[in-house]
Order: structure tokens, then C-alpha cells, then sequence
């Protein structure tokens, strides 16, 4: 069926085309990853230590062990597309991951899915694909659009993954999601390899003068205002994992340690945030359009804290999925904004590195934050990592208004300011 869709879209030309199969591909592959985000520290448990480590250890483990080698790899891979290809990368991203996400649900130790969780982050990487993909083809003047039309796939996909993940894993086990996975990441790399044409140009400036991955690197941060998105993006990518390695623990604790559904119900509040930053994604990117990007990321980030805050103080589950649901709303503007605000800062030609730094910046962020959020809950309880992810939400708004730029200087890359790109006033 979405192949089929996708010779529906061949009348398409250009960007557009490209970005309506990405979308598809990345609502495909974003499902399947967020499938087994409800039940995961109850997997570990369940699969047992071999070596004698604690649960609580291998929880924290089997979530940062991804993000800490997709950090390592995904600058490398970033580097690799602006050399090769974007298509490529997100090709190896899909079809790789649809191996080890498979090998995952014959686990027979934690330990073992702690080895695979890192392997998933060395080969995959599709956000940072994706969005490399689409920006090295998107007009600049239509990267909000493009960029929140992205993010709707990926927060459409996050919001039905955990619901599909939790409902399954209460029915059949633990194992069958990752056989899922494994499918739907292998229909989204096939819908790219089948269905967009990258006509693909290595950048000459790259090549020539900065042969060097470290090169690249340095360019990019070299850029006004680059260095400024980088950290906004890791404080919301660790503000957003503070709360996963105790969310099953956490609803247990509001259900009552003897109900049933505990994964449904934590599915559930995992997935009320992202089906609300679909909407909120896609309104504040056309919005970032039109008055600016930065004005979006300094107000999605204080609006974003402000409902975080009182997470930390509900006493039923229906009152976390309303804060949830309304947190997702402002969630919306911290992925699509500062993707856009990337574009605008860097030249074309750099979209891999860009975004490969990117990628690898956020991991940095997902790896510290389940340490961080389970110490927090070792020394105050449950309801610490809620309460230190709305602050951390609001220094974010603070950063983004005192040191964002309002004006993108391309001077570095060798363009005259006045092909620099004004960006509204916040």
C-alpha cells in the first residue's frame, strides 16, 4: 500500500516530491523505534542479568548505550553524505536498523540487548537522514515548511508507535514489537530507495579545501548562530529523556502496583505528547516562516516548561496525559524550529555535516539524561525528573533569547552579507 502511494506522488517534481516520500518514510520508521519505548526497562527485567548487574543499571544502560555511539557515529555519517549522498545514508540507516531491531527480540540477556541497543546507534540515525535529505533540496525560503512537515512524520510516527508498542506487549509479549520494527523500518527504506531521485553533486568547497571530517566540522561550528542552536538542542534532548527510565515506574505508582496495563497506559502518555506535537509541529513551522524561527524556539521552550512543572504534583494518569498532551503542543516548535534555524545559519552544500552534528549533539543529550533522571529519582523520588525537565525547559527559552542571533551571517562561508538571509526579530 505504500509503495502504491508512492507512484502516487510521482507527479510531484522536485522538493516536493522528495519531501512527501521522506514524510512516509520517516512516519514508517519512527513508529517502529517508538514501539519499544513503553516497555523497555520492563524488557530488561524480564530478560534477566547474566552477569549479576542490577535492573536499575541495565535500564539506564540499554537506553544511553544507543545514544552514546549514534553521538560517536553520527557526525561521521553526516560527513559521509555530503560525500557520497544523502539517499544513501538514510538507505543504511532503514535497512540496518531493520536487522539489529530484529536481532533485538531473540535477546536472551539484557546484556545482550544493551550490545544491540549500541550497535542500533553506530547504523541508524533517520532523523538526521531525513532532515539532510530535505534541506539539501527544500528552497530556504520554504525550510519551515519543509522541515515541520518532516517533523509531523516523526512525531505522528512517535505518537502511534508507543500506543501499538505498549498494546502489544500487554497481548503477545515483550518480543513481537521488535519483529514490528524490524518490518516497518524495512518498507521506509524502501519507499526512499524507490521512490526519491537525489541528483547528487558533492559541494567543491568541501571537497577542495577542508578534506578532513574534523575540517567540516569546525566549519560548521564556525557559523554565526550554529553553536547557539547546538545547545538548545541538547538541553531539550536531555530535558525530554529525564522522565523515560522511570515513566513505567511512574504510572505503576499512579495506577497502583497490582493493575494491569501498565505498558497500554504508559504507551499512552507517551504517545498523547508526540499526537499533539503533530499538530503543534506543523503550526509553528509555517508560523517559523513567517515571523522567525527564533521568536518560535524562545516561546515553544518557556511554554514548554510552564506545562512540564506540574507533571511533578499530579495524582492520576489522566492528569499527566492532559500536561502531556499540552506539553506536545509547544514540543512542536523545538525540533522543527531549530532544523530551520540550521538551514538558515549554514550554507548549502553542508546539509550532512550540519545535521550529522546535529544528530550527534542530541544523542549527547539522550545519553546523559537517563542517568541524570534515574539519579534524580534515586535522591528525591518519582516526581524529581519532571520537575528538573521543566526547568531545564525554561533555561532553554533563556539561552535561545539572549544569544540567538537575529541575523544570519554566511560571511564564513564565503557569501557577500547581502545574500545573508534576515531572520525576523524575536
Amino acid at each position: 500500500m505504500l509503495l502504491y502511494r508512492v507512484k502516487k506522488l510521482r507527479h510531484l517534481q522536485g522538493w516536493q516530491r522528495t519531501l512527501a516520500i521522506v514524510f512516509v518514510a520517516q512516519l514508517a520508521s519512527a513508529m517502529g523505534f517508538s514501539i519499544i519505548f513503553p516497555f523497555l526497562p520492563l524488557y530488561v527485567e524480564h530478560l534477566g542479568s547474566s552477569s549479576g548487574l542490577s535492573t536499575e543499571l541495565l535500564s539506564g544502560l540499554v537506553i544511553s548505550a544507543q545514544a552514546f555511539t549514534m553521538m560517536i557515529a553520527g557526525p561521521i555519517w553526516g560527513a559521509l553524505a555530503d560525500r557520497y549522498g544523502r539517499k544513501m545514508m538514510f538507505e543504511r540507516a532503514t535497512f540496518g536498523g531493520a536487522i539489529v531491531m530484529g536481532l533485538m527480540g531473540f535477546a536472551v540477556s539484557a546484556e545482550q540487548l544493551v550490545l544491540l541497543r549500541a550497535i542500533q546507534g553506530v547504523i541508524t540515525g533517520t532523523v538526521s537522514a531525513a532532515n539532510a535529505l530535505v534541506a539539501a533540496q527544500a528552497p530556504r525560503e520554504r525550510m519551515g515548511y519543509a522541515m515541520s512537515t518532516i517533523q509531523v512524520g516523526l512525531w505522528s510516527g512517535v505518537a502511534l508507535g508507543p500506543l501499538i508498542g505498549g498494546a502489544l506487549a500487554d497481548a503477545f509479549g515483550f518480543r513481537m514489537p521488535f519483529l514490528l520494527t524490524a518490518v516497518l523500518l524495512a518498507i521506509s527504506g524502501a519507499l526512499v530507495w524507490r521512490g526519491v531521485r537525489e541528483q547528487f553533486t558533492p559541494a567543491p568547497r568541501i571537497i577542495e579545501q577542508h578534506v578532513s571530517f574534523f575540517a567540516e566540522w569546525r566549519r560548521v561550528l564556525g557559523f554565526s548562530g550554529v553553536s547557539v542552536v547546538y545547545v538548545t538542542r541538547f538541553m531539550a534532548a536531555l530535558s525530554g529523556s529525564l522522565i523515560t527510565p522511570i515513566s513505567p515506574l511512574f504510572v505503576a505508582s499512579l495506577l497502583g502496583a497490582s493493575s494491569s496495563g501498565i505498558s497500554t497506559a504508559t504507551g499512552l502518555v507517551a504517545g498523547v505528547s508526540s499526537a499533539t506535537g503533530t499538530l503543534g509541529g506543523l503550526v509553528l513551522g509555517r508560523m517559523g516562516d513567517r515571523i522567525g524561527h527564533r521568536k518560535i524556539l524562545v516561546w515553544s521552550a518557556v511554554a514548554a516548561g510552564l506545562f512540564y512543572l506540574p507533571q511533578a504534583a499530579v495524582g492520576e494518569v489522566w492528569q499527566l496525559i492532559v500536561l502531556q498532551g499540552l506539553f506536545g503542543l509547544a514540543s512542536g516548535g523545538l525540533v522543527a524550529a531549530p532544523s530551520a534555524l540550521l538551514a538558515h545559519f549554514t550554507p548549502p552544500g553542508a546539509e550532512g555535516a550540519v545535521y550529522g552534528l546535529d544528530n550527534s549533539v542530541t544523542s549527547f543529550g539522550r545519553t546523559l539524561s537517563p542517568m541524570i533522571g534515574s539519579g534524580i529519582a534515586m535522591l528525591v523520588g518519582l516526581r524529581g525528573p519532571f520537575a528538573a525537565a521543566g526547568l531545564t525547559y525554561l533555561a532553554m527559552g533563556l539561552v535561545a533569547f539572549l544569544l540567538l542571533p537575529r541575523r544570519a551571517t554566511l560571511s564564513a562561508a564565503g557569501l557577500a552579507p547581502d545574500e545573508a538571509p534576515i531572520l525576523p526579530a524575536a
